[in-house]
């Protein structure tokens, strides 16, 4: 596989931290990282969320494929590489990608991915490129943090409309903007509320001032979300959006409250629109033989689509009417306008969950798409697929590390299982697809290798799920703790694990709203702690979740332990994060525990402690990662806790990292050397947490879920 420069799924640093130990101690951030060179280690035949693309009008070999956390792409050689042009911005989100027609080497690219599950990646703003992607231009709108759609007036490119769904989490500004000199300045075209917000936009294509917008009443929380309400409702403007007109059940929409929407405008006829809308009832394709001005139903046929929240989108072959693909769990293809469909991504062949499709409006059989594990082309209207498989996007949750040679790197992506693959290769080619292996199915989260075995590590899938894997057979046995009781356990999307450091080899914790413990590898398990969360039974009503259409997949389970961190230096001391806020630390092994909450002072209660990290240099001493973001607080938070919780520090605020914090990991040689991942990239201190600098040395601005030291070789991963 060619080496991909720069974008980190897993990203290597190696450096000689014992080297630096032993000489002066350097002064500036610069003389400390001038040997240090990041470098990419895959996998991409594994890859990630394609959340847009777009193809260069005079060219369609030239594809640019957005990705949910990994910024922009491009390939001029219809796929056969790809390099990245979007990484060195605030943000790596990218929800919308649009080329002017006229001008193609002005790009717009709009952050913050439009599809908001529990995973998803907020944005800050709308860019412009005038030169192919090699700089960029940051033209306002950040306050909405997600765009979805990008429309610009092939008569008049200056004239430009933004979809923005707005921020998931909480209210803010949204809906549907317009600026009539390239993105200079915005004005509100169409705005409902504060919590409603674009679901998608699409232009006449044979009159640039008709434009129909669904808009989407829309919140999520941490425990819960609701899609729908009185507020959405499918909107037409024929001036250009000075003026918009809501239309109803008078029109022939359904009545009642609806949800998100997914419209498509027919090229061949643009008298032909289909709307996908969510509903109350039973979700349906709608279709008006005029413009949209009049709707009838065309079916409610399941095989339509599903999970409106996370997609709703619909194409229509560019030369033929009646040819309609709608974009959900699979890809499903109607040849008869709708009233009948076929699925044509099953999952023995594409990965699932789709967002994205550009079709070839000069040779509509050239179909290219994006979904949850990448991007795939068909040239037969999608009857067959070939998957690119070099386009490294996977989105780690957690990574590890071993001792082998060449040591392993492991972890587990969002939808994609949990995996492994070496850190470098012995051979001459370098690391290749084939040498990243899958341990475990379903949403992958925290991979750990079991300590004196080169063939058995612990992997996981959502809700606790935890399994003790073969990594030679591919056996795996579920090692799920289950209360004693019968009691029901509160098992988050992504619980934690942790080794006991003093016997790594056959000891380990797990977390539900207890911490439990095994001596046996997860044969066996003793509850040690009481309920270590707040235990709100307001925000224990995940099986209610949805809104209009439930969704209950585990996403939402809340009030649950999400970090355990075990001292390295005394085996009865350990430490809990639960994602409600609460913090707590026992000193005799899980006997008694000491709520310490109340001293991460600043910190909005209730919010998200997703990282711990017990000292491994003073006992009593811990780094505590917190978040807030999923209550739409993007401050920075990271605390230092000393002596038990006598002594706690806020050690980052905004000024010192931009948005949300997410990792921390403190040199296990030089104690000075901090290292904080962010949501929008890499920050290093280099005085134990006094200052803090983002490190940008090749380094692109992507979220840096989880941090790992392999000790033997001295690698930052």
């Amino acid at each position: 596989m060619k080496l991909m420069k720069l974008f980190a799924t897993a990203l290597l640093v190696a450096f000689s931290v014992s080297s630096y130990a032993q000489e002066e101690v350097k002064s500036t951030l610069e003389q400390v990282m001038e040997n240090m060179e990041p470098r990419n280690i895959g996998p991409a035949g594994m890859s990630g969320r394609v959340t847009c693309i777009a193809v260069h009008p005079d060219r369609p070999t030239t594809i640019y494929a957005g990705a949910a956390s990994g910024g922009l792409w491009v390939s001029e050689n219809n796929g056969q590489t790809w390099s990245p042009i979007f990484e060195n911005e605030a943000v790596a989100s990218v929800g919308a990608v649009a080329i002017d027609p006229k001008h193609p080497d002005i790009i717009y690219v709009g952050t913050g991915e439009g599809n908001p599950r529990n995973s998803q990646t907020s944005g800050y703003g709308l860019y412009k490129s005038y030169d192919g992607g090699a700089n960029w231009e940051l033209l306002g709108l950040e306050e909405t943090r997600t765009i979805h759609r990008i429309i610009i007036n092939p008569e008049n490119t200056d004239e430009v409309f933004v979809g923005a769904t707005g921020v998931a989490w909480g209210e803010g500004p949204r809906g549907v903007f317009k600026s009539i000199d390239g993105g200079k300045t915005w004005d509100k075209s169409l705005y409902i509320d504060a919590k409603t917000g674009a679901g998608d936009l699409v232009m006449d294509p044979s009159n640039p001032k008709k434009l129909i917008a669904a808009m989407w009443e829309y919140r999520r929380w941490p425990w819960f979300f609701k899609s729908g309400g009185p507020s959405s409702g499918l909107y037409i403007t024929h001036d250009g959006g000075e003026n918009w007109k809501k239309m109803t059940d008078k029109e022939g929409l359904p009545k009642g409250d609806l949800g998100r929407m997914g419209l498509a405008i027919s090229p061949s006829n643009p008298n032909k629109v289909y709307a996908l809308i969510e509903t109350g009832k039973k979700n349906g394709l709608y279709a008006s033989s005029n413009g949209g001005a009049k709707w009838y139903k065309v079916s409610e046929d399941e095989q339509s689509g599903n999970r409106p929240f996370y997609y709703a989108d619909l194409r229509v072959d560019p030369q033929n009417e009646d040819r309609i693909y709608s974009l959900w769990t699979y890809v499903t293809r109607s040849d008869d306008g709708g009233k009948s469909w076929k699925t044509i991504t099953p999952y023995s062949t594409v990965h699932p969950d789709h967002h994205a499709m550009w079709i070839d409006p000069v040779n509509p059989s050239h179909v290219i798409e994006g979904n949850d594990g990448g991007m795939n082309i068909s040239y037969d209207y999608g009857e067959t697929w070939y998957f690119v498989e070099n386009l490294p996007l996977a989105q780690f949750y957690h990574i590890n590390v071993d001792d082998h040679l060449p040591y392993n790197v492991y972890g587990g992506m969002q939808d994609n299982g949990s995996w492994m693959g070496p850190a470098y290769s012995l051979t001459v080619d370098g690391i290749r697809n084939e040498e990243w292996s899958e341990l475990f199915f379903g949403d992958g989260f925290d991979v750990v290798p079991v300590p004196g075995r080169t063939d058995a590590v612990y992997a996981q899938s959502q809700e606790g799920n935890v399994g003790l894997v073969n990594t030679n057979t591919g056996y795996s046995e579920l090692i799920k703790p289950v209360h004693p009781e019968g009691e029901k356990l509160r098992f988050h999307w992504n619980a934690p694990i942790a080794l006991d450091p003093f016997a790594p080899e056959t000891s380990l914790y797990f977390g539900s709203q207890y911490i439990h413990k095994s001596t046996d590898n997860g044969k066996n398990w003793t509850i040690i702690s009481p309920d270590l969360t707040t235990n709100d039974p307001e925000k224990q009503k995940q099986l209610e979740s949805g809104g209009l259409t439930y969704d209950v997949t585990g996403a939402e389970n809340h009030t649950c332990v999400i970090a355990i961190a075990p001292s390295p230096l005394d085996q009865n001391e350990i430490w809990s994060g639960s994602d409600d806020g609460k913090l707590y630390v026992t000193t005799d092994g899980g006997a008694n525990w000491t709520d310490l909450s109340k001293k991460l002072k600043g910190l909005p209660e209730g919010a998200w402690i997703p990282q711990i990290r017990a000292s491994e240099y003073e006992k009593g001493t811990a780094w505590v990662v917190v978040n807030d973001y999923r209550r739409n607080n993007w401050s920075a938070y990271l605390y230092k806790v000393e002596d038990y919780g006598k002594k706690v520090t806020r050690l980052v605020d905004d000024s010192d990292v931009f948005g949300p914090v997410l990792s921390v990991l403190q040199d296990p040689v030089e104690p000075n050397l901090l290292w904080v991942g962010g949501e929008y990239g890499l920050y290093v201190s280099t005085n134990g947490g006094g200052t803090f600098h983002k490190w940008d040395n090749n380094m692109p601005t992507v979220q840096v879920m989880d941090l790992a030291f392999q000790k033997r070789e001295k690698d930052l991963v």
